[in-house]
């Protein structure tokens, strides 16, 4: 390795470490910083899924349209306001363990894994079929988590991701059945 990459490696090394100490608090925990590092992170990328995960859910109850409106119409708010419901939880967890949470919708946007949808129109079918593959993508995120959770003794959140991995696999379940019949 030359001397310019040991010292861009070591500027990296640095700038990681920043921003570890930018990203918590001293908040007591029994944690460590590295648990408390990558557990906030966790939570910080499913809080800005949850957020894409509910705009989009609101955008499509708004933009329904088709013979079952009505039903569909009520199921995505019912839906969303499930979603909504995870937020305060996810950015609270993160505060109380002394992690840090997104701050704005461009910080949501930087840390989201879920697309977002802007198309003029999208069918009923469409609709549906992408909010079930979202509720899937964030069943998946939601057990890497757990993972992380698991691997560092922590079990408040691992318990609450595990009420949240139960949620989504629902709103996949309702979703994959109308689907599967249009």
């Amino acid at each position: 390795m030359s001397t310019k990459e040991n010292k861009a490696m070591g500027k990296s090394e640095a700038t990681q470490l920043k921003r570890q100490e930018k990203d918590t608090f001293d908040t007591p925990t029994d944690l460590s910083r590295d648990a408390v590092v990558e557990i906030s992170s966790g939570l910080r990328q499913l809080l800005a899924d949850v957020f894409a995960l509910y705009i989009k859910t609101k955008n499509f109850h708004w933009h329904m349209s088709g013979s079952h409106f009505r039903d569909y119409h009520l199921l995505l708010d019912e839906q969303a306001t499930q979603i909504f419901a995870m937020t305060d939880d996810i950015a609270e967890r993160a505060r109380k363990i002394g992690g840090t949470t997104v701050h704005s919708i461009s910080d949501i946007a930087q840390h989201q894994r879920l697309k977002d949808n802007n198309a003029e129109f999208v069918s009923p079918k469409d609709m549906l079929a992408e909010l079930c593959a979202d509720n899937q993508q964030l069943t998946r995120s939601l057990r890497s988590t757990h993972e992380v959770c698991e691997q560092h003794n922590d079990v408040a959140t691992a318990s609450l991701i595990e009420v949240w991995i139960d949620e989504s696999e629902r709103r996949t379940w309702f979703l994959s059945e109308i689907v599967r019949d249009l």
